[in-house]
């Protein structure tokens, strides 16, 4: 079998049963001639910089300090080996002498040797056991071979480290060898630490120089997970991560990576795995090179304790020509940030950089071979961020984090280059609330909704529009996954489980009269019911008695509907009642807010001054688009029948007018909109006035428009007598709680809000117990496509926030 690397770090390590399990797994996992590189034991290197420390300015302290260390590391020698002087002597020896170095002048050598010391006490100790257990091993001091060059984070000299480890590893070629990580040489003798979880570098760099293949890093959990699993419920282990993701990850100062230790892996061509040691069989996390990934995040990190340097630069200066010579310095002295944000309009640079090492990064700023007006540091930020390969080109999640972010005091957003990340930088801790909120958002199966358009009119396909427009963030706000799988017309359908696909307003007619069936509906109501997502959806965008009386049908099989058809809500009392209670009755919902103005929110409005305990006690308006544009138009000079058809074949009536001049159509928005305001008002209590006689409801439409000439001497004799009096003519629809309504011509004073609409304009006014005196007024566009299209999607909205 090849030569392996483990590598164990400090928790596994902590004490005697820690070290006996931690040789169980060497036993099981290892062969005799694979290299162990192993951390200090425990909490013995925060217990060495403490004696440092104190050392200085608190002898009492740091004597307390060195009696812990002692402690532990002889009860745990005295536990573990029959024969603990192999290791208790040299370690009294080498604490004597790290005490005399604490007597100088504490150097950044000094410090290295000192706090570096805790690998090699934990080395020599394993080492001792593992030959007590009869499997061979050696210790090995990693500063005899691993060499490095000085810098924030320290570089491996890998050439000169290899020459020194080959001899090494001729001379045991068959035990293993424990060694240090952590710990390093410069050119100089002088020690050096690798920083923050430095012992995975030294892992993953030692196994390079050894041309070895595989490598384990073994820690407390199994591996990478979609988000910190002691902070985020659901997190999932990660069975497989591309390495360049894992690098990322490393580098954005994840814990449990170190972030040069991902460098060797893709240089070399490593295979890494990560796995717990205490349930080493519970999975484990394999990164690999060459693995095919589609665009989306597949780890939630954070970090709270994050700075930033912000350079000010003269407004003299090319800021770009500026920002590209700061990058390259970066480049060169290894400083990349984590973030990089530059304001140009302020002539300012941020550049984001972990807590724990942006204090000597500061001080090489001040070195910095470039022109500034100012330089500052703060450390009071936080990050939180997405990883995956190409997540940048996912626009749904990208979109579903913005959502979860956008509340958070932003100091800057950042993508990488590569597409590979996007962090957020806060001006707060990122909480364990927000963690999850962001994971579960982004990483949790989304129900889905599937959508059927009846209707082919301009308003459905300007909806389909709308819709393709907007789906995205609709999911990302709703948490549910959207398919537009049906549009039906009154004799074809278009259906398809799988998605409709996107198209151009103009593209709709060609592809649906090529790709639509024949409709039968019994056929139509049975492809629905088979249908495979957790939410079904109508959107009836037509005006067809026909599809209003199968709502019950739509109800009893748990489908919503989303109504811009007036016909089902305006029908009379008891059969709306029916509708209403199956609806109930099947737990799914019916909306309707698109049937009454064109857009405007006056059904919602109604609706929620009632919920929050106001009352209604009048509704007024023009509730027929059709009919204010008439009267707005009509000046006594041309008859009112040419009106009529001029509106028509513009588009500005029903499809038939007698549904506007009959007063049917004002009559339904006014029933829908008293029933809204919680009064159950049955169509044939409303008073209306009919502006032609009832014979030409039974004749062609042909017939119609040529008798309509015998309403224009009345409605002439009408407008006349209202100029007479200073007054105007309007079609108003009024409401008058509990059962009182009308609907018909009225005289209206020129000041007045309802007689002052222009064309295209509806007005409402509603008085209430909280509006009595000072009626609230709803007024805007009376319709047109975008804006139907806009309140049907509005309804959709509310009904995705009910479910």
């Amino acid at each position: 079998m090849n030569k392996q690397l483990h590598k164990f770090g400090g928790n596994a390590l902590a004490d005697a049963h820690g070290i006996k399990q931690v040789s169980q797994l060497i036993q099981q996992y290892s062969q005799p001639n694979d290299l162990i590189v192993v951390s200090a034991m425990g909490k013995t290197t925060n217990l060495l910089i403490d004696w440092v420390t104190f050392s200085q300015k608190n002898p009492v302290e740091a004597n307390r300090t060195l009696q812990l260390i002692r402690h532990h590391y002889l009860t745990q020698a005295n536990h573990l080996l029959k024969n603990p002087e192999s290791v208790t002597e040299p370690f009294l020896a080498e604490i004597l002498h790290l005490s005399h170095l604490l007597d100088q002048n504490i150097t950044e050598a000094v410090y290295a040797e000192i706090v570096g010391h805790g690998e090699i006490w934990s080395a020599r100790l394993l080492t001792a056991y593992l030959n007590q257990q009869n499997i061979e091993a050696e210790f090995i001091d990693a500063r005899t071979f691993l060499v490095a060059e000085q810098r924030i984070l320290p570089i491996i000299n890998s050439y000169l480290s290899k020459q020194n480890l080959q001899p090494i590893l001729q001379a045991y070629p068959s035990k293993r060898l424990v060694i240090t990580g952590y710990i390093c040489r410069n050119q100089q003798g002088d020690s050096l630490l690798l920083g923050r979880h430095g012992s995975d570098y030294s892992a993953t760099q030692i196994a390079a120089l050894a041309d070895i293949e595989q490598v384990t890093i073994w820690g407390e959990i199994a591996g990478i997970y979609s988000a910190d699993p002691n902070l985020v419920k659901n997190a999932n282990l990660l069975p497989l991560l591309r390495v360049d993701e894992a690098s990322e990850l490393a580098r954005l100062s994840a814990p449990i990576l170190h972030p040069n230790s991902l460098q060797p892996v893709n240089e070399q061509k490593l295979k890494l795995r990560l796995r717990s040691y205490a349930q080493a069989e519970q999975g484990y996390t394999q990164v690999e090179h060459m693995l095919a990934s589609s665009a989306q995040g597949k780890i939630v990190t954070h970090h709270n304790q994050i700075g930033l340097i912000e350079l000010t630069i003269a407004p003299n200066q090319n800021i770009t020509q500026w920002q590209q010579q700061l990058e390259k310095w970066l480049q060169q002295q290894q400083l990349i940030p984590l973030a990089l944000s530059v304001n140009e309009s302020e002539y300012r640079i941020k550049l984001v950089y972990p807590n724990e090492i942006i204090d000597p990064i500061f001080i090489q700023f001040k070195a910095l071979p470039l022109p500034l007006e100012s330089i500052s540091i703060r450390y009071d930020l936080s990050m939180i961020g997405i990883i995956g390969a190409n997540i940048c080109q996912n626009s749904l999640q990208m979109m579903r984090f913005f959502q979860q972010i956008k509340n958070q005091p932003i100091e800057l957003i950042w993508q990488s280059p590569q597409n590979i990340s996007v962090i957020a930088i806060l001006r707060q801790p990122v909480s364990r609330e927000l963690l999850n909120k962001v994971h579960d958002d982004l990483f949790r199966a989304h129900k889905t909704i599937g959508l059927v358009v009846l209707g082919k009119g301009e308003i459905a396909k300007t909806w389909i529009q709308l819709y393709q427009q907007e789906k995205e963030k609709m999911a990302a706000r709703s948490h549910f996954d959207f398919a537009l799988i049906g549009l039906v017309s009154s004799q074809k359908a278009w259906l398809d489980y799988q998605g409709l696909p996107s198209l151009s307003f103009n593209q709709l007619d060609e592809q649906f009269a090529q790709q639509a069936k024949e409709l039968v509906p019994d056929q139509l109501l049975q492809w629905l019911s088979y249908h495979p997502f957790d939410e079904l959806v109508i959107l009836d965008i037509t005006a067809s008695d026909f599809v209003a009386h199968h709502y019950i049908d739509y109800a009893k099989y748990g489908f919503h509907v989303v109504s811009a058809n007036k016909r089902a809500a305006g029908f009379p009392l008891t059969q709306f009642q029916h509708i209403q209670a199956a609806f109930v009755q099947s737990g799914s919902y019916w909306l309707y807010n698109a049937t009454v103005g064109g857009g405007l929110p006056i059904n919602n409005t109604v609706h929620d001054l009632v919920e929050s305990g106001d009352k209604i006690i009048s509704i007024e308006g023009n509730f027929s688009n059709s009919l204010a544009w008439l009267f707005y138009q009509y000046d006594g000079t041309t008859p009112f029948s040419q009106l009529v058809e001029q509106a028509w074949l513009q588009g500005l009536t029903e499809r038939d007018p007698r549904e506007d001049l009959f007063g049917y159509d004002a009559l339904r928005k006014l029933v829908i909109t008293a029933r809204s305001a919680g009064y159950n008002i049955d169509n044939h209590q409303v008073k209306v006035q009919s502006l032609i006689p009832a014979h030409l409801a039974e004749c062609s439409l042909n017939d119609f428009f040529e008798q309509l000439s015998v309403i224009d001497q009345q409605i002439e004799q009408q407008y006349q007598n209202a100029k007479e009096d200073g007054q105007i003519l309007r079609y108003i629809a009024q409401f008058h709680a509990p059962d009182q309504a009308y609907i018909g011509l009225a005289q209206l004073d020129p000041e007045e809000p309802l007689a002052k609409t222009l064309p295209g304009e509806n007005i409402f006014m509603l008085k209430s117990q909280w509006y009595r005196d000072n009626p609230l007024i709803i007024q805007g566009p009376s319709s047109g496509k975008a804006m139907s299209a806009g309140a049907i999607l509005n309804d959709l909205n509310r009904l995705t926030k009910l479910l």
